[in-house]
C-alpha cells in the first residue's frame, strides 16, 4: 500500500518520544507547497528545517530512554535521550548544563546531531592502563553498531530489530565481536490512588477566573475584535505577546453565545419556532397588504394570489440563503479557479498550435492554390 504524501501535520509531530518504528512517513519527500507552507507556521514549537530525504534516517538505533554521550565532550558526560526528531536527525537529551527555558515556563532541552551520540554499554573492570595488576571500572561506549534484519511484528505492529556493538570504547577483548545492546524498557505510569477528598479545599474553592481589564458595558471603549488568524494564533499560542490590540489574552465578547452549543435540540427547536412566526407574519402582512391594495375583489382571490407571491418570497430567500453559504464554504473561488485554469489551458493549447510547423519531408505534399 503506497504512502499517502506528507503533511504539515507529519513535520509538527516529528518530535517523538515513542522508540518503536512503525512507519516510515518521515522518508517522504517535502514537496514545494508545504516548505511554502512551513514559512508561516501557526504552532511555536518545531522547526520547519528538514533535512533531504536522502540523508533521513531509515533505522533509529538511538532512541529515548538510552543513555548516550556526545562525542567530542571532554568529561563524557552521560545524557538520557528525551526525544528524537527523524525529519531533523536530531537527538533531544537531558542532563545538559545549558538548559534555557522557553517563554511558557518549560525546560528546553539541547539537541545534538545523530551522528555525535554514542551509546553507553556499561561500567566493565578493566586492568589499569599504567600496568599495575590494580582493575578498575571504566565506562564503555559504542563505537560502531550493526542490526540485524529488521522484522515486521503482526501483533505489536511495529518494525523490530536487534542491536550490538561491532567496536566499543575502550576495546573489551574478552567479550567477543558483538555486544548484544538492550533497549530501553518502557516504566509505566504511576497513578496515585484516587480518594474521596482528591483535591484539596484549597484548589477547589480558588478563583480562577480573572475578568477582562476593560469595561464590559458600552459605556466604556469597545475593543477591536480580532481576525479568524489572529484569535486562532493566540490560541495556539498563549505564551507569545503581546496577543492582539494589547497584551491582554483573548477575552469573548459574548460568553453564553459562544460556549453554548449551537446545534442542541433546544437552539434547534428555539430557531423553528422563530421561523414558523415569522412565516406567519409574513403570509398576514401580505394578505393585509393585497387587501389595501385592491378592496373591491373577493378576499378569497386576493388571499391566494397573498399566498402565492409569499411562496415566491420564501423561496428566493432560501435560495439567498443557500448561495450565502455556498459563498461562504469557498466554492465560488473554487468555480472561479478552476474557469481561469480552463482558460489558461485553452490559450496555451492554441497558441502551441499557431506556433506549429512541419518538417519538409518527402512524403508531404502541400496542395495547389484552387483558382475560383
Amino acid at each position: 500500500m503506497p504512502l499517502h504524501r506528507l503533511t504539515r501535520a507529519d513535520i509538527i509531530r516529528a518530535v517523538t518520544k515513542s522508540p518503536s518504528t512503525k512507519h516510515f512517513r518521515h522518508l517522504l519527500p517535502v514537496n514545494k507547497h508545504l516548505k511554502r507552507l512551513l514559512k508561516f507556521p501557526h504552532f511555536e514549537a518545531f522547526s520547519k528545517k528538514v533535512v533531504p530525504e536522502k540523508d533521513r534516517i531509515k533505522y533509529w538505533n538511538v532512541v529515548p530512554g538510552d543513555q548516550v554521550r556526545i562525542r567530542g565532550d571532554r568529561n563524557s558526560t552521560l545524557h538520557e535521550v528525551v526525544a528524537i526528531n527523524k525529519f531533523r536527525n536530531r537527538v533531544f537529551v537531558r542532563n545538559t548544563q545549558s538548559q534555557t527555558a522557553d517563554q511558557t515556563g518549560r525546560p528546553k532541552h539541547k539537541n545534538y546531531h545523530y551522528s555525535r551520540c554514542q551509546l553507553f554499554l556499561g561500567e566493565y573492570e578493566l586492568p589499569s592502563t599504567t600496568g599495575e595488576s590494580v582493575t578498575r571500572n571504566v565506562p564503555v561506549f559504542a563505537k560502531r553498531l550493526g542490526t540485524t534484519s529488521p522484522v515486521w511484528n503482526t501483533y505489536l505492529h511495529r518494525y523490530q530489530w536487534t542491536r550490538f556493538a561491532r567496536k566499543t570504547v575502550p576495546v573489551l577483548p574478552d567479550l567477543g565481536e558483538k555486544i548484544d545492546i538492550p533497549w530501553p524498557k518502557h516504566e509505566p505510569r504511576l497513578h496515585a490512588e484516587a480518594t474521596i477528598y482528591d483535591t484539596s479545599k484549597e484548589e477547589v474553592a480558588k478563583v480562577t477566573y480573572k475578568p477582562p481589564p476593560f469595561s464590559p458595558t458600552l459605556k466604556g471603549l469597545i475593543p477591536k475584535l480580532p481576525t479568524e488568524r489572529q484569535f486562532l494564533r493566540a490560541v495556539f499560542n498563549p505564551h507569545h505577546t503581546p496577543f492582539y490590540g494589547d497584551a491582554q489574552p483573548p477575552v469573548e465578547m459574548f460568553l453564553s453565545k459562544e460556549l453554548s452549543n449551537p446545534h442542541s435540540r433546544a437552539k434547534k427547536q428555539e430557531r423553528w419556532q422563530q421561523y414558523k412566526v415569522y412565516k406567519k407574519d409574513l403570509l398576514k402582512q401580505y394578505i393585509d397588504t393585497e387587501i389595501k391594495a385592491n378592496p373591491t375583489r373577493l378576499h378569497s382571490e386576493l388571499k391566494a394570489e397573498a399566498e402565492f407571491k409569499w411562496k415566491q418570497k420564501l423561496e428566493e430567500e432560501k435560495s439567498q440563503k443557500r448561495k450565502e453559504r455556498w459563498v461562504a464554504s469557498g466554492y465560488a473561488d473554487r468555480m472561479q479557479t478552476r474557469v481561469r485554469r480552463k482558460a489558461r489551458k485553452a490559450e496555451k493549447e492554441r497558441q502551441r498550435l499557431t506556433e506549429l510547423t512541419l518538417e519538409e519531408a518527402p512524403n508531404q505534399v502541400i496542395p495547389k492554390e484552387t483558382t475560383a
